[in-house]
């Protein structure tokens, strides 16, 4: 089981009992309000999601990790590594994300989590690029982005929302994790 401990979070496989609190994160509107369309995600929309995270880990040997608190055991949200399929013309890549819990914002959580999903893209999958996709707006996001040394690389749409997207990479080739 890939496990991987930073100093506050443990990034791991997800299990069964974290379809309730993740769902409780998708169903927030502002949480979601950057993903996709909008639309908060309900209890069956989630289950799909995970199901299809593992399967990710499964087929590509990488996938997106759910990220618990060391100290409570909560569940904070998820960071990781996908292939960005909604996006077909930046394939083949593989997308840095994460979303976290609305409580959880403002902590550093999201940069410990993405900065140590990064580390695993280069040290255990030899990765030599990474992307991560924002909406236009999501300062939060992006903000996390740079700190992780990502830079923007172009600005396009959503395929079905028709929102502005911008990308940022990262050459891997000269990273130091």
């Amino acid at each position: 089981m890939t496990e991987i401990r930073t100093p506050r979070l443990l990034l791991r496989r997800w299990r069964e009992d974290d379809l309730a609190p993740m769902a409780e994160i998708n169903a927030d509107p502002q949480v979601m309000r950057f993903i996709g369309d909008g639309t908060p995600r309900d209890l069956e929309q989630t289950a799909e999601s995970i199901q299809r995270w593992e399967d990710e880990w499964d087929d590509e040997g990488f996938g997106l990790f759910a990220v618990e608190l060391l100290g409570s055991g909560e569940l904070a949200g998820f960071t990781g590594l996908a292939v960005p399929y909604f996006l077909p013309e930046v394939l083949p890549a593989v997308e840095i994300g994460w979303r976290l819990g609305r409580q959880f914002w403002g902590q550093g959580y999201a940069s410990e989590a993405a900065q140590a999903a990064l580390d695993f893209a280069v040290t255990d999958r030899g990765l030599d690029r990474v992307i991560s996709i924002a909406q236009i707006g999501n300062h939060a996001s992006e903000n996390v982005m740079r700190k992780l040394g990502l830079t923007p690389e172009r600005e396009t749409t959503h395929p079905l929302s028709g929102r502005p997207l911008r990308v940022h990479a990262i050459d891997l080739t000269e990273y130091r994790a």
